[in-house]
Order: structure tokens, then sequence, then C-alpha cells
């Protein structure tokens, strides 16, 4: 019952956060998914609804889990973000719209803002 109440408050929040954001072919939009194992985010275009870039854990050979013990997690977060932010630039993307996708601004979201900052992407 209490999964059901969180789900509805998460996704409450996300509709909240999309109705005000929205990317284009310039500045797309960095939309970012954790799940209690992987940490994604991909750059969505969203005038025509295309992926421009994508980058997760799955990907990556990073130790998985969530725990944030140590800060070894947010470390790999940081550093993915780094990297994303060098494959936008690399697709001639130097600016973004952030869309945290209804999670709270802290931890391996922030950590990963934080890496693609690092990186040179502005937003």
């Amino acid at each position: 019952m209490a999964d059901v109440v969180r789900k509805e408050a998460w996704l409450k929040r996300k509709r909240r956060i999309r109705k005000k954001i929205s990317g284009s072919s310039d500045r797309p939009r960095v939309s970012v998914f954790r799940s209690r194992r992987n940490f994604s985010a991909q750059a969505i275009d969203d005038g025509c609804g295309a992926t421009l870039a994508s980058i997760s854990t799955e990907d990556l050979h990073v130790k998985k889990g969530l725990k944030i013990d140590g800060n070894v997690l947010v470390e790999n977060a940081k550093a993915m973000g780094v990297q994303f932010a060098k494959i936008l630039q690399e697709k001639g993307i130097s600016m973004i719209v952030f869309d945290r996708n209804g999670y709270a601004f802290h931890g391996l979201v922030r950590a990963f803002a934080e890496g693609a900052r690092e990186g040179g992407v502005l937003f």
C-alpha cells in the first residue's frame, strides 16, 4: 500500500516538472532515471520525440546498486555525468535543460548534474 502511494506522489511530481520544461534540438532535455540497481540519463528532443544520446550503468562497467555507502556510487554518478557531457559535446550540444524526473536533487541525481557541469555542459 505504501509503495502505491509513493509511486503516485512520484508521478505527480514528475508531471508537475514536465509541464514546465521541454527540450529542443538546440537545447535538449536531459532526463535521469534511477532504480534500485541502475542509473541512466538520456538527452531528448521533445520537438520530434527523439533520443539524441543516452548513458546507463548497464553500458558502463560500474558497481551496481544504489546504496550510497562510502560515496562510491555517488562518485560513479559524477563520472557518468562527465562522460555524458563528452558524448553531448561530440554531438555539438553544449546547453541542456535538466529534468530530475520527480527525484529529489540530492545524492545520485545531484552528483550526475555536477559531473555534467564539470564536463562543460551548461544548464
